[in-house]
């Protein structure tokens, strides 16, 4: 039954159509239940793999103000001088700083009822980034370490797991291990320090044997043994051809103009180039979102920053066919308060902020949940961090199911608890 039900998958890969949830699930049915969850997740993974299927996460470090971004409340006092322009999806709005946006919200999928109980920056950005709050006792990986060891890429040389922009204190690889933290790309648009090798490749790999050897030596503990990977991988990266993935001046002027300027356009430009390379995970932080003081021009200067960009990321994927395979998130830790502060600043907002998602399946030209009048707490349809992971992890297909032994002797999720939010789903 699973050749069978492998082989109905393949010829609808093979006519270039992406399955989907629902293609999925009618594929399974016809098979009669023959197969267990195990199986079926198993089975959609490894289609998903041979896809290609990709994650872009466009983080707003800091908290974006929902207000000032997808949820503005014009004629309302909480909306404050931020004004609202029409966007492509029928009776929504966004900040008139958007304008690009709202040109392409008929590809969006808005989510209004983003809610969690955290307001503190560090914890609510582990929290964005692994679905977990932070213990001592154990290091959670983030979205990004979970996605590269379950949808891993042998013919990409590149690493699975890449973190572009402004680094902040979060999550890596946590107890999976370190060849799965992020590799960090601190400015877009030239090529990586160090990874240009100082000598000739044969001086390179003699190098390289002796370090081994050396290793070998001293006994193979874990840690060496995670040293010894580390080294692998990043001498597999330097001697590939794949790393003219980063080198931004191998686009057109036209491509490079259309992504606009500055270090956010040239991330989200490298980002689309990662993932056509066959990165599977790729982070792109635009922040300082953080706007306790002069809240209104702070944000309309991050949202130009951010509109362009964005925009034109989902677009080119969709013109080279990579966007049903990949999956664009725009999100925040937090939002901010309805309420305008005495320094005309807003300050965190657990209760109810705003996520962006395009592509990978997910259903665009809709907006899920909303705020009340004011935006002062959920009014429809509430999404939790738990919920939110659960559903980039069922696109993607990644078993969330899965248990993981931490190094406390506890089996762990990639995210514990949650629903997938099928609403957002094709």
């Amino acid at each position: 039954m699973q050749n069978v039900l492998r082989h109905h998958l393949h010829v609808a890969v093979n006519r270039g159509h992406v399955v989907g949830r629902r293609d999925f699930l009618r594929l399974i049915s016809a098979a009669g239940g023959a197969l267990g969850l195990t199986d079926v997740l198993s089975l959609r993974a490894d289609e998903l793999r041979r896809q290609g299927t990709a994650c872009i996460v466009l983080w707003m470090q800091g908290g974006p103000s929902q207000f000032e971004t997808f949820d503005p409340k014009p004629g309302h006092a909480n909306g404050g001088e931020t004004k609202a322009i029409a966007t492509k999806i029928t009776g929504v709005q966004f900040s008139d700083a958007l304008p690009r946006l709202a040109s392409i919200a008929d590809r969006l999928a808005v989510v209004r009822s983003m809610t969690t109980r955290e307001g503190e920056h560090q914890r609510a950005t582990y929290l964005m980034h692994t679905a977990y709050l932070p213990m001592a006792s154990v290091k959670y990986p983030a979205m990004g370490a979970v996605v590269a060891r379950e949808l891993p890429r042998p013919e990409c040389e590149l690493p699975s797991f890449v973190r572009i922009g402004p680094q902040f204190n979060s999550a890596g690889g946590g107890f999976l291990g370190t060849q799965y933290d992020p590799f960090v790309v601190p400015v877009a648009g030239r090529l990586p320090e160090n990874t240009r090798p100082t000598t000739e490749l044969t001086q390179f790999d003699r190098r390289l044997n002796l370090l081994t050897r050396l290793e070998t030596a001293r006994g193979v503990s874990q840690l060496v043994a995670e040293h010894g990977n580390l080294y692998d991988s990043a001498a597999r990266m330097i001697k590939s051809a794949q790393m003219e993935a980063f080198d931004l001046e191998r686009e057109s002027q036209a491509t490079r103009t259309a992504y606009g300027s500055g270090q956010f356009a040239n991330a989200c430009l490298l980002a689309r180039r990662l993932v056509e390379s066959g990165v599977t995970f790729v982070e792109a932080v635009l922040g300082n979102w953080d706007t306790h003081l002069d809240n209104f021009s702070r944000s309309r200067t991050l949202c130009e920053q951010l509109d362009q960009p964005f925009a034109t990321l989902v677009s080119d994927l969709a013109d080279r066919g990579m966007l049903d395979k990949t999956l664009v998130v725009c999100m925040g830790e937090f939002g901010r308060t309805p309420r305008i502060n005495p320094r005309g600043g807003r300050d965190h907002f657990p209760r109810a902020f705003s996520a962006v998602l395009a592509g990978g399946g997910v259903r665009g030209g809709q907006v899920l949940g909303a705020t009340d009048a004011g935006g002062e707490s959920v009014a429809d349809r509430p999404v939790t961090e738990k919920d939110l992971f659960q559903t980039v992890y069922h696109v993607l297909g990644v078993n969330s199911r899965k248990e993981y032994m931490s190094p406390i002797g506890r089996p762990i999720k990639p995210v514990d608890g949650g629903e997938i939010v099928s609403e957002l789903l094709v």
